[in-house]
């Protein structure tokens, strides 16, 4: 059954009177939204068989092989990079692409530094595509730059979520639209606006940043004020009220330079063109892009329109080849039976499995939700943490310490079947390294939540989560 979206990250005030409406509306709108049976057999593959792409194109076997040769020998355990590698070869969708330099970004202050430097460094187009964009003072600054960039020639193309901007006035987007940016409203809301089918529950999530088609950034981090703090200040916040803005937002992103750029650059422009956009010109958008570094990246999109979301394929494909461990951060997580049961055996098989998840949200819905999983889950060994002094936005994964993902797409049915999606997947024992030093630093900021504390906590609590529980399909 569809519904309306879930309101994320847009509780705001003034919200609540439109928001209601459009629900009641959205009732009326009945359709069906599964997940794919995966099973675990991509390790039928060879590591030989995979398929690699470069900036020049497809790789020879002879230079795919020299690639991985050089991989394994980075790495100490290539068994574990060999199995993933080639099941990340046998989920079908976009290529594994070479010569890539990935630099990991935690939190606001450091992404809002580093997409500057890319989009003032720009000379020929920017692709900007997010769930929000608030009209405040990060907002504005993105504005100003995006009109400075068209002004100087380079071709800025924008796009933005109906739902993600509702509180942002359509009088924001006009002096971009003046300056000869090219701005698209994804899914109207207002029906007389829409330009496709009415597709009020189909929303797009996704936050990608393209610039030249040579630099691409991807994660979880949206335009807005509350990334303007970084999340991990040794002065330890006093709680606060999850809709203030004074909350550090817990968020992570990735820029990655080089050719697998041009794999988000597709993503873009087939989204673009199916919600009939303006008419993106001749820009070169798809130029011949140098090795910028030897990182393994994929990029995966996700749509409703697909048959099956390739990332979530991707997720449970991973999951059930771990050998060692699982380590994921995610800000909604409402997991479907598949996905928990991936969870549960891989922990059964001795997997050190472990999830840093929000002890506060701007969904109080979405958090209760998760929060009913939690005995299920505990129960089979699985290790759960609560990151404290922040409200936790990351979307991220590091499996066997050589396969990690960041991204926009929540472990949640919302991702997986109604929302466009994007991440990074990159198969990189270095890389790996960071990440995991990364979900250290979570962990040393998060309070683990033991079987027998969960077991004794209120009844009050237990209510709301299996009234929460009822709604889990539909956040």
């Amino acid at each position: 059954m569809k519904t309306f979206a879930s309101i994320k990250n847009t509780s705001r005030t003034g919200m609540h009177a439109a928001l209601l409406a459009l629900i009641l509306l959205s009732t009326l709108l009945v359709g069906c939204g599964s997940l794919p049976t995966i099973v675990p057999d991509m390790d039928t593959q060879s590591a030989r068989s995979i398929e690699m792409k470069g900036g020049r194109g497809i790789l020879s076997e002879q230079q795919t092989k020299a690639v991985l040769d050089k991989l394994k020998q980075q790495n100490g355990d290539s068994t574990l990079l060999d199995r993933h590698l080639a099941v990340e070869g046998a989920v079908t969708g976009s290529p594994l692409v070479t010569g890539n330099k990935v630099t990991l970004l935690i939190d606001g202050p450091a992404t809002y530094a580093s997409m500057t430097q890319a989009i003032q460094a720009a000379r020929y187009h920017i692709n900007m595509e997010t769930y929000i964009m608030e009209d405040d003072e990060v907002g504005r600054q993105f504005s100003d730059m995006l009109i400075a960039m068209q002004k100087k020639g380079v071709q800025v193309n924008l796009m933005y979520d109906s739902v993600g901007a509702l509180n942002t006035p359509r009088a924001f987007f006009q002096p971009m639209i003046d300056a000869g940016v090219k701005v698209l409203e994804f899914n109207p809301l207002n029906p007389t606006q829409v330009r496709k089918d009415w597709e009020v529950n189909q929303r797009d999530h996704r936050k990608l940043l393209v610039v030249d088609g040579k630099t691409a950034f991807v994660g979880g981090i949206n335009i807005s004020s509350v990334y303007s703090a970084g999340s991990f200040s040794k002065r330890k916040s006093r709680k606060r009220d999850a809709d203030s803005k004074e909350v550090p937002w817990r968020d992570t992103q990735v820029r990655v330079d080089g050719p697998v750029a041009l794999e988000f650059q597709k993503l873009f422009i087939d989204t673009w063109n199916k919600q009939r956009g303006p008419d993106l010109g001749e820009h070169n958008y798809f130029p011949k892009v140098a090795a910028a570094g030897g990182e393994i990246v994929r990029a995966i999109g996700s749509s409703p329109d697909d048959p099956y979301s390739v990332i979530y394929a991707t997720f449970i494909s991973a999951i059930h080849h771990a050998e060692s461990s699982i380590y994921l951060t995610n800000a909604y997580f409402v997991p479907d039976p598949q996905l928990r049961d991936a969870l549960k055996n891989a922990a059964k098989r001795g997997v050190d499995v472990r999830l840093v998840l929000p002890s506060t949200s701007d969904s109080s819905l979405v958090l209760y939700a998760s929060r009913s999983f939690y005995q299920e889950l505990l129960e089979a060994g699985i290790r759960i943490y609560e990151r404290q002094d922040a409200l936790l936005h990351s979307k991220t994964a590091i499996i066997d310490g050589v396969w990690s993902t960041v991204g926009s797409t929540n472990l949640d049915w919302r991702s997986f079947v109604f929302n466009q999606e994007i991440n990074a997947v990159i198969l990189s024992p270095q890389f790996g390294a960071q990440m995991k030093n990364m979900f250290d630093r979570d962990l040393g900021a998060s309070k683990e939540i033991t079987l027998k504390e969960w077991e004794q906590r209120p009844v009050s609590e237990r209510m709301k989560e299996f009234g929460a529980s009822v709604w889990a399909r539909l956040l």
